[in-house]
């Protein structure tokens, strides 16, 4: 169990609630445990009126009365107090669910864009879900069944005991079976279990998959393909389910079995002591009823085993992720005053996960409310510069300076906050569309929001919607159209008026009539702020102060528009290649 010792910061936090729900435990159990006793009394009393011990049958049905009130007596009481118990141990249980979930969700926040191109969603998802509702299980059922256990067993062993020993040893006979069999068949349920929760995440990554690129299924009318390797994969995860199922199901026939054992040997060895006068018919009902109290305990055993195991196999899962540091860490725990100077010196940028060279020894300033256009071929690097800007990544070698200051020392969330990010595939959520726009800026009016939509072009189109700013957007904005979605982007980054705007290729679904009349809006209203344009369209960098050329991760040429169509390159070749298309268009 050294995977689950994480949870017991948890088991501390809740350390009151949980000692309180094992007293709760301990009182059900002993109540429940007096009941065998009563019914010994009960039957030695009709015993010995049978026999003639006992004359006046008065006095026998007074005793029997009073037995049954108390066995009723003790049976709510049992139950009330089980009621309480799993008030207590259950709701901590859930407490430490949403406990555990929100440090997960929490890690995946703290955790680098890096991380989450090597992961795939619909495993982060399997393990906020799927894993913690097994540690889950083991926080609050497991705990609680295991207490019961231990003090059923405690009491009526000890009650045993004093009853008569050799009785008592006899029907433990088939316990250390018992444990053998636990012990062996609970190693291979762990592996089992890990395997089963992996086979889980590939199934739901597939699945998550599918739904998001549903059109692209639909364009290509491969759904049947698509369909047969859904079945595939779901066919694997029914057989590794199936092979864990046919480990548990040892379980439960075994217990009965030995359980049954017990029963017999009580039987056996009880009637014999009986027929020798060393002890009473009462004393065999219970035993037998001790023994009978005793399966459920020893029944839950196993799946007690079954859940620790699975829990195991889950919290290892996601210690994996809590485990992880960020590449990306935050140096700086204060905030101060963004005013958008940007330096790159000697910048060189690998990804580690592809061990690609975006960017080699790049090197330009940006002054405070400048706008700078970079300008390249797909691949060229271009959003690799953006990245860092934004502090997504670290360069490789090289520094980046905000405001004179390596952007190491700047406090990443001040910095980010005072950045207006439009990347070029825009990500809407499944909201309205005025909330999308909020998102720019939480406490924005809806004046604000309509000005912000005007500025970016994309007013008239809201409006003609039934709903207009009220129109809820599919997953990922997909009721929009992709220019659409772009300009609410921009719309949502125009209402945060940061100090730096960072637009990535938000212009490549618009035509260039809209595309002129918004970036005419943005050079009026980033006048004070620096901007940085990201695009292939030679028309985006006209009115930059300074044009960036990329090509193959280096700068290959600097200047104004017009100092570069007076150069021969790639902006000249570019500039020459698009006026041809717009010719023929």
């Amino acid at each position: 169990m050294k995977e689950l010792q994480y949870i017991n910061q948890f088991f501390y936090k809740y350390r009151f609630r949980l000692l309180l729900g094992i007293l709760i435990s301990i009182a059900s159990r002993y109540l429940a445990v007096k009941v065998p006793e009563i019914v010994k009394n009960s039957v030695n009393a009709a015993s010995d009126y049978n026999q003639g011990k006992l004359t006046d049958l008065a006095v026998v049905k007074t005793e029997l009365l009073h037995n049954i009130l108390l066995i009723i007596g003790l049976a709510i009481l049992s139950g009330f107090f089980t009621f309480l118990m799993r008030q207590t141990i259950i709701v901590t249980s859930r407490l430490v669910e949403f406990d555990l979930k929100n440090q997960v969700y929490q890690q995946y926040q703290r955790l680098s864009l890096n991380f989450y191109k090597k992961n795939r969603t619909g495993d982060l998802m399997n393990r906020i879900s799927e894993d913690v509702g097994k540690v889950r299980m083991y926080v609050g059922p497991a705990i609680m069944y295991t207490i019961n256990m231990l003090v059923m067993f405690s009491v009526a062993i000890y009650k045993m005991i004093q009853i008569d020993v050799k009785l008592t040893l006899f029907t433990l006979i088939p316990f250390p079976l018992l444990s053998i069999s636990i012990f062996i068949l609970s190693r291979s349920i762990n592996k089992r279990s890990t395997i089963v929760q992996q086979q889980l995440s590939k199934l739901t990554t597939f699945t998550q998959e599918v739904f998001s690129g549903m059109n692209v299924i639909k364009s290509y009318a491969i759904e049947g393909i698509t369909r047969n390797d859904f079945i595939d994969i779901a066919e694997e995860n029914k057989q590794k389910n199936i092979n864990l199922f046919k480990v548990q199901a040892f379980f439960f026939p075994l217990m009965i079995l030995l359980i049954g054992t017990a029963n017999i040997i009580v039987l056996y060895v009880g009637g014999m002591e009986y027929i020798k006068g060393n002890i009473s018919m009462g004393v065999i009902a219970e035993f037998i009823m001790y023994t009978n109290m005793l399966t459920w305990p020893v029944a839950i055993v196993g799946w007690v085993t079954s859940t620790i195991q699975e829990a195991e196999a889950s919290q290892k899962r996601i210690n994996e992720f809590l485990k992880q540091t960020p590449d990306v860490t935050n140096n700086n725990e204060e905030f101060s005053p963004i005013n958008g100077a940007i330096k790159f010196k000697n910048v060189s940028l690998t990804y580690d996960d592809t061990h690609i060279t975006a960017l080699k020894n790049v090197s330009f300033d940006v002054n405070p409310g400048e706008t700078i256009a970079i300008i390249g071929k797909t691949g060229s690097g271009k959003s690799s510069i953006l990245n860092l800007v934004s502090r997504l990544y670290d360069a490789t070698t090289g520094k980046v300076e905000i405001d004179e200051q390596p952007i190491q020392n700047q406090n990443i969330y001040n910095l980010r906050n005072h950045i207006g990010f439009v990347p070029q595939d825009p990500f809407l959520f499944s909201d309205t569309i005025i909330n999308n726009i909020r998102f720019g800026k939480e406490d924005a009016t809806e004046e604000e929001i309509i000005e912000a939509a005007k500025k970016a072009v994309v007013h008239d189109n809201i409006i003609a919607f039934n709903k207009q700013y009220n129109t809820i957007l599919g997953e990922r904005g997909v009721t929009l159209s992709g220019g659409q979605k772009q300009r609410v982007s921009i719309a949502r980054a125009i209402i945060k008026n940061p100090k730096i705007y960072i637009f990535d290729d938000c212009l490549s679904a618009v035509d260039t009539e809209t595309e002129e009349q918004i970036l005419k809006n943005l050079k009026a209203i980033s006048k004070n702020n620096t901007t940085l344009i990201v695009s292939h369209r030679i028309s985006a960098a006209q009115n930059a102060d300074k044009v960036i050329v990329l090509d193959n991760g280096e700068i290959v040429q600097q200047g104004t528009h017009s100092q570069l169509l007076s150069q021969k390159g790639i902006y000249l070749e570019m500039y020459q290649q698009q006026l041809e298309e717009k010719e023929i268009e």
